[in-house]
């Protein structure tokens, strides 16, 4: 697909990256993560190779547009350039950094936030019709919540059909649903659709482990059982660390603890308490031993680095 624009001499075509680039290029004016009039989309852009920054990752598809990212997932590493997209089927706490962008060509991304319960949906409502692996093949990362694909024009068509809503917003109630799950489907047809069809089927591994991972969200604060975990999800305590394992790069301890970490940055950033009280209020017993995983996964301590992310300056020691 190519769009012709008006020029100073003549025309000038454009391709669908182009399109994509100059749609996002125009709503996400400032650096990091903007959302989007449209709801559950937001638009990210970096003009300069970032350090190695800690976030969760919700359940969602990320598009790269222009530049080039890494995501570090407990012992994985995934890079992904233009026109790749990535699926993360589940909440999951990682490492990311821009490696290729500059104020010339800017790092130009967007993302999909996804309802599972949207995707088993369209899961039975495809029935047979959906192959039961992509036309070229598994994803290499197919045992890991997060799986990486490249864009083909069909997808980079229904991506642009959902941002272009962002210059006409009187149409966006109406055609961004339906956009939205055009590139759902999309997705499900193509080599990533086998991986997350396992995730919407409540009958699979791969989504016994995905409660396991809203059980561990939804009470990160209390103490780690996992015969109660495994009981829950009908598995074994060893199948359910091995597979979770595999889901998530790092074993269910590791993934506690970054769901602790990154919540109490929360509560200290945006309600403003001090690290021992937010240490407690996220299950540490200890304000020192937080103190030092949250040095560890975050490069600073906890005063300094909240104080960095407000753009204040951490005082001089005495």
């Amino acid at each position: 697909m190519t769009a012709t624009i008006p020029g100073i001499s003549g025309t000038l075509t454009l391709n669908l990256q182009q399109q994509l680039a100059r749609v996002i290029g125009k709503w996400a004016t400032q650096q990091g993560i903007q959302r989007s009039a449209i709801d559950g989309v937001n638009l990210i852009r970096c003009d300069q190779p970032s350090s190695c920054g800690s976030s969760v990752y919700e359940p969602s598809l990320s598009f790269v547009i222009q530049g080039t990212k890494t995501i570090q997932l407990g012992d994985s590493e995934i890079t992904y350039k233009p026109l790749t997209y990535l699926a993360s089927s589940v909440h999951l706490p990682v490492l990311a950094r821009v490696i290729d962008a500059s104020a010339e060509h800017p790092y130009l991304g967007a993302s999909l936030k996804v309802d599972p319960q949207e995707v088993a949906d369209l899961v039975l409502e495809l029935g047979d019709k959906a192959p039961p692996l992509g036309p070229h093949g598994p994803c290499p990362q197919v045992e890991c919540g997060l799986c990486t694909s490249s864009m083909d024009e069909r997808m980079q068509g229904a991506l642009y059909r959902l941002l272009s809503l962002l210059d006409s917003p009187d149409d966006i109630p109406i055609l961004a649903p339906l956009a939205r799950r055009e590139i759902i489907y999309r997705t499900l047809i193509g080599e990533m659709g086998s991986r997350m069809r396992k995730f919407a089927s409540a009958d699979s591994q791969s989504h016994r482990i995905s409660t396991v991972i809203s059980a561990l969200k939804d009470h990160y604060a209390e103490p780690l059982r996992i015969r109660e975990l495994a009981e829950a999800a009908n598995m074994s305590e060893s199948t359910l660390y091995h597979s979770f394992k595999q889901a998530t790069r790092m074993s269910p301890l590791q993934f506690q603890k970054k769901l602790r970490l990154h919540e109490a940055r929360r509560l200290m950033l945006t309600e403003g308490l001090e690290a021992a009280t937010a240490s407690y209020r996220v299950g540490y017993e200890s304000p020192s031993h937080f103190s030092r995983e949250y040095s560890r996964l975050f490069g600073a301590p906890p005063r300094a680095d909240v104080n960095q992310l407000r753009g204040e300056h951490s005082p001089e020691p005495a």
